[in-house]
This record gives structure tokens, sequence and C-alpha cells, in this order.
């Protein structure tokens, strides 16, 4: 070999290690290029661990089951509902009043509208961007553009998180831009369709089933953020800005979705909304919420909604049915009838065709743990929470690491909490919950 030969070989090693060094310093200087790369290999290694672990096949049994009687309810009296859990057990619930509606007094609505003005935001190519993406598209309405890259960290700050919890966004309005927020149960087509007529775009949480993967026969079940922004009352149909079904995508802009469908997908969420406005638009807000204002009113609003529902549905949506009714049980703290209700919607879920069933429900809603917790049911957190996170393919879910914690603190064993805390932190660094109970029992978070 020449000199010559020799010192070429040298000169394009050079160059091999000067691109291998701005390729790896992008690689660790880009958030974005990170977790594009992240979110394709956790796609592949995603598929892998569910065809060799179905989740679809874990059931998770309490330790009390439990049947409800499903009450006859009326348009004039209040009802009885009786809830027997197991042979020493029976609960008598009074249930809100069938007559329960909002005290607004009725206007006229223009058959069609559509808002303008919000910058559509599509979630692809970063892990899990849903909520990023569809808030920044509801503080864009009102002049706030904000990217997802931007909103996406405060949201979750560990890029795997696998779920955006709706009082999450809100923290993040209030506490970083200068625009108010209110997040309901209990949510209507009525009044959805008011909001958008009074100007005020709607984030609604749906659930959704799609192809496991692209191209894939197989479906599952997810949560996913819409931003309801039109209607057409002839149609029945509302219109919405779907992150994931971008017009990149060959999707249309302003999404057709019909009434049914909305309120099917809704369900899964005990039809939760949240509104951002400008505050000095707040009046107008408030006069169209009427009787919402008031959280309370809407979980009775919410658990009237599921026990009619639980009266006349079956297969998945009264899995949601019955899930919605001890959620809205468990929010006004009746936590011992709430986890009754809880045992029934498992009950439930086991019944369903594997295929069906919307096993990653745990990754969104944490009602279980808190009415499992607080009637002292330590053992059925423990093994809900673990149920949960064997069959995630990556456990990056903070609350479910917390509530094991809780329970396994409750049952007297510390070194296990202590573990579980300190996992809830690796998944969402500075998870409030987590470092509060790592501090009231002398350890550093």
């Amino acid at each position: 070999m020449t000199s010559t030969m020799k010192k070429t070989i040298r000169i394009k090693g050079w160059w091999v290690a000067v691109a291998f060094v701005v390729v790896a310093g992008l690689f660790l200087t880009s958030t974005s290029l990170r977790e594009r790369i992240y979110w394709k290999l956790s796609e592949w290694y995603s598929d892998i661990y569910y065809t060799v672990k179905p989740p679809e096949q874990v059931v998770f049994v309490p330790q009390e089951a439990a049947v409800i009687v499903k009450p006859s309810l009326t348009p004039t009296k209040t009802s009885t509902v009786v809830i027997v859990g197991d042979e020493n057990n029976e609960i008598l619930i009074e249930t809100p009043e069938a007559i329960l509606l909002p005290t607004m007094t009725p206007t006229p609505l223009p058959e069609r509208v559509i808002l303008e003005g919000v910058t559509y935001v599509d979630q692809h190519g970063l892990w899990n961007y849903c909520a990023p993406a569809n808030l920044s598209m509801a503080l864009s309405y009102w002049g706030w553009h904000i990217s997802r890259e931007e909103i996406g960290p405060y949201l979750k700050p560990e890029p795997k998180d696998r779920n955006v919890m709706p009082y999450e966004m809100v923290s993040y309005v209030t506490n970083e831009t200068n625009l108010g927020a209110v997040e309901r149960y209990g949510g209507d087509i009525d009044l959805l369709k008011r909001l958008v007529a009074g100007g005020f775009p709607v984030l609604i949480e749906l659930g959704v089933y799609n192809p496991r993967s692209p191209g894939s026969s197989q479906i599952v079940w997810m949560g996913h953020y819409n931003l309801v922004v039109g209607y057409d009352k002839g149609l029945e149909t509302f219109y919405v800005h779907d992150s994931y079904l971008s017009p990149t995508y060959g999707y249309e802009l302003f999404l057709p979705l019909s009434y049914d469908d909305l309120i099917g997908q809704w369900r899964s969420f005990n039809y939760i909304f949240l509104v951002v406005y400008d505050v000095s638009r707040q009046d107008d807000l408030y006069a169209i919420l009427g009787d919402y204002l008031d959280p309370n009113w809407s979980y009775k609003k919410a658990e009237l909604t599921a026990l009619q529902e639980i009266d006349v549905l079956q297969g998945e949506d009264l899995f949601f049915a019955s899930f919605n009714y001890g959620n809205s049980l468990r929010l006004q703290f009746d936590y011992g009838p709430a986890s009754l209700a809880f045992d029934q919607a498992f009950v439930v879920y086991a019944e369903l065709d594997p295929n069906r069933r919307p096993w990653r429900m745990m990754w969104y809603q944490t009602g279980p743990y808190f009415a499992y917790f607080y009637s002292g049911r330590y053992q059925d957190v423990i093994d809900l929470a673990t149920n949960t996170i064997d069959g995630a393919s990556e456990p990056f879910i903070e609350e479910t690491w917390y509530w094991r914690g809780q329970a396994r603190l409750a049952l007297g064993n510390e070194a296990g909490a202590v573990e579980d805390f300190r996992e809830s932190l690796k998944y969402h660094p500075g998870f409030g919950p987590s470092v509060q109970a790592l501090r009231l029992l002398g350890y550093e978070p």
C-alpha cells in the first residue's frame, strides 16, 4: 500500500469519525430526534411483547365480587339501588333524582357551527403526543401558539409516559398561561353544541378501537383526546380536530363524528370535558355551563347517566357504564359503594370477548385505586396495580406505582412502598404524590 493510499484512508477515517460525532451530538441534543427514534423502537418492542404476552387475556378478579341489582328509574321519584357485595355485605344507595337537568334557559342554537381559528397540530413522530398536540390546538384558538414540543415536557417529563390526565392539562393552562380552564364530568350532546355555538372549543377524552399496528387485523382499545370545534344539527354530526387522523394521512381537517359515535366513544371516560377559555369571556362560559359550574353537580349528573345506561347496555358498553358509576361515586367520596360498583365492572370485563377488552383502561383512570384503598381493600389495590404493570410492555404509568406503594405501606411493607414510590418517579420525575409520600416516610425522592 502506497503512502498516498494510507493518507487517503486516514482522511476518510477521520471524516467518518467526525460524522459519527456529529450524528451522536444531534441525537444527544435533539429531544425531537431522540423521541422519534424511541417512539419507533418502542412500537416494535410493544408489538413483540404483546404478541408473546397478550394483555387482553389477563383478568383482574377482586377479592370481593359484587352484583348490582339494576335500579328502575322513574322521571319523578328518587330511586334506591341495592348493591350486594359478599354474603355479609349489603349497602343501600340513594341515587340522584331522575329529573336532574341543567337549569339554564334554553335558547335556539344555529343549525350549523364550525369554529375557525384553531391551528391544527398533528401528534405523529413523537411518542404518545396526543395530549400535548390537542392542548396546543385548544390554546391556539385563544391566540397562544405554543408547540406540542414546548408543552410536552410539562405534561410528561418522561417522554414514554403512557398517559396525560385532564387535570394535568388544566394545571398547564393555569400555571403557564393567563387563560382559564374548566374540567367536568357528565357532559352531553346538548352541552357540547351550546359551548361550540358560544365560541368555546371543547376537549373531550374518547375511547377508540384502532389496529394494533399499521396493517394489523387486530384491534385494541385506547384513550384519545379530540377537540370539538363544530356541529351540524341536520346531519347529527360533530366536527372535531383529531391529532391522530390528520390531513397528512388523507383525513379531513374538520373530521365528522356522528352523535352516536361520539357518545359511544365518550362513554369510556364518563363524559369528561375540558374547556380552555379567555378570562375576559368567563361570564359567557359560566352562563352556558349553568349547573355544571358546581363539580359535585356534574358528578351527580354522571352518576345518573351511568345508572340509566347500565339498564340498557351490553358488552363493553356495559363495562364502561358500570365503571363510570363507580367513578362517579368515588368522585363524591362514596368509597364503599364505589368499590362494589367497580367490582361489578370487572365482572363484566371478564365476560367480554378478549379481542374487545379495553385492557388499557387503568392506564388512564385511577378511580378503582381510590375506591379500594379508602375501603380498606389494600390487596385488591396491589393485585390490580400489579396486573396493570405486568400488562404493559413498558410500565410508564406513575399513578399505578404510586397506588401500589400506598397499599403496600398500609399493609406494613415500607420497603416495598418506597421501592414503588421511587419507580413512580422514574416514569414521571417530580410526580407530586410520590415525592410527598417519600418525604413523609423520611426519605429523599
